[in-house]
């Protein structure tokens, strides 16, 4: 395995770490903040079609914006972010930053790492950091190039790094997986680490992607010998296939992501076509409890989040794949929007019900990619708030404490990067950490604050770290 020697470089007047020497500079931004008497015009900007200007930040007067750390070395896709005491490690799809967080107003950026392979969907657990590659590749390595799948040896899986020197990531070691790593979700086990890698899209063409891809990997990572990391196996979760697939809604050949309660031994995936209730009382071995589809409105099942008590999953439906304009009127509110289920019954009769859908209500331009994207929740006491990521649609802050009347309650917004050209950008993960809201977006790492009365309780919780697909138990 080739090693990262040589991808990072010391920045001498910053004290950075630097994969390369080049740095963009994003284009200064207009702020415009909403007034309480503005508000409710925003608000209802669905109907009047009120779009913010280009580039234009706009956001309800509870939310304030405290800082953004525009993109660096790193100037290919943002994607999802985990913390750890004061830092924030965000991912790239051509690697991970380091950010130092510990003032949240004035955040810095430790350390880069160059490590092409796409998606860079990311964890950290202890001393380690585990780096999602979706991507077929030449080889394992930092150094690997682009390299058609249908080659025997290409190679995608899942990266793993010793971060105990924050300014010095050090490449530790990598496993390949069936069909890469699109996303990977960490279950602590005593002295191991589990990863769920969920991956999908197989072809008979691809010599490590075969279909049927009806499960996922799990690779087994010993704390202390996170070289010796290697596949324990490959859970086969739809034996009959999963969904088929339809007109409005696709096929199941695999999962997108799967969050995981430790506490309460439970694990909700969504798996394309389903969306799936999990028992997780043994790592190695979660096995499936219930199963729902919704061939009416979701297109493509692409995460999950728990309520507090674990009675609640919001699922989040990723229709256009992230990069179409489906929050605006002809789309309407039930599509591209999340779907509320409570989990009923106990034991292996517990059951996935629907309860509601949740969209953004605020239309946006044909010019902006707008989807239900990556979230978490703001551990409010009595109620169930989730901060989440809509691309285009800017970061929103939501209630579903009743299933069937879920509102916004804030957000966090800009406008489109174009008036004539649908151009991907905006806010790929929005998760609240410590009293603050970080999003990983496309015009680099935007600190944000919710100051409202049915938020504030939350300042209280203090977490150590927090992988937002591992899902924590707050008290």
């Amino acid at each position: 395995m080739a090693a990262l020697a040589g991808l990072l470089a010391t920045y001498a007047l910053s004290g950075t770490a630097l994969a390369t020497p080049d740095a963009g500079d994003d284009a200064p931004e207009t702020s415009q903040e909403i007034t309480a008497d503005q508000s409710p015009r925003l608000e209802s900007a669905g109907s009047t079609g009120e779009i913010p200007g280009l580039g234009e930040i706009v956001h309800t007067p509870n939310v304030t914006h405290v800082a953004n750390v525009p993109k660096n070395a790193l100037q290919s896709t943002n994607s999802d972010i985990s913390f750890q005491g004061n830092y924030a490690y965000a991912g790239n799809y051509n690697g991970f930053v380091i950010h130092d967080i510990s003032r949240p107003s004035k955040p810095k950026i430790v350390a880069e790492v160059l490590c092409p392979g796409g998606q860079g969907d990311i964890s950290v657990s202890g001393d380690l950091l585990f780096l999602s590659v979706d991507s077929s590749r030449s080889d394992d390595s930092c150094n690997s190039v682009s390299q058609s799948a249908t080659i025997k040896d290409s190679w995608e899986g899942i990266r793993i790094f010793d971060i105990s020197d924050k300014r010095n990531p050090k490449y530790v070691s990598a496993v390949e997986t069936y069909c890469g790593s699109h996303t990977n979700t960490l279950v602590p086990d005593g002295k191991n680490v589990y990863l769920y890698i969920s991956s999908y899209y197989p072809d008979a063409s691809f010599p490590d992607c075969q279909p049927p891809h009806d499960g996922i990997s799990i690779v087994k990572v010993p704390r202390n010998a996170p070289e010796r990391a290697e596949v324990s196996s490959f859970e086969v979760l739809f034996p009959d296939g999963g969904f088929p697939g339809s007109d409005r809604g696709s096929a199941t050949t695999g999962c997108h992501d799967i969050t995981v309660y430790p506490r309460l031994k439970i694990a909700a995936g969504a798996c394309m076509g389903d969306g799936i209730l999990m028992d997780i009382s043994k790592p190695a071995k979660p096995r499936v409890i219930d199963r729902v589809q919704d061939a009416e409105r979701f297109a493509f099942w692409h995460s999950a989040t728990f309520s507090q008590d674990g009675k609640k999953v919001v699922f989040t439906d990723e229709l256009g794949g992230g990069g179409a304009a489906t929050c605006n009127a002809r789309i309407g509110d039930e599509y591209g929007a999340n779907g509320i289920y409570h989990i009923t019954g106990k034991g292996d009769r517990r059951r996935l019900e629907f309860q509601s859908y949740f969209k953004i209500p605020r239309y946006q331009s044909d010019t902006e990619n707008c989807v239900a994207h990556n979230g978490s929740l703001i551990p409010v006491r009595g109620r169930d708030i989730m901060v989440q990521s809509w691309y285009q649609g800017g970061v929103s802050i939501w209630e579903f404490t009743d299933s069937g009347n879920p509102h916004e309650i804030g957000y966090f917004d800009r406008g489109p990067q174009s008036n004539d050209t649908l151009t991907f950008g905006g806010s790929w993960s929005a998760y609240y950490y410590n009293g603050y809201i970080y999003s990983n977006d496309q015009m680099g790492l935007d600190v944000l604050r919710i100051d409202d009365p049915r938020t504030n309780g939350a300042r209280g919780v203090k977490l150590t770290e927090l992988n937002a697909q591992t899902q924590p138990s707050y008290w």
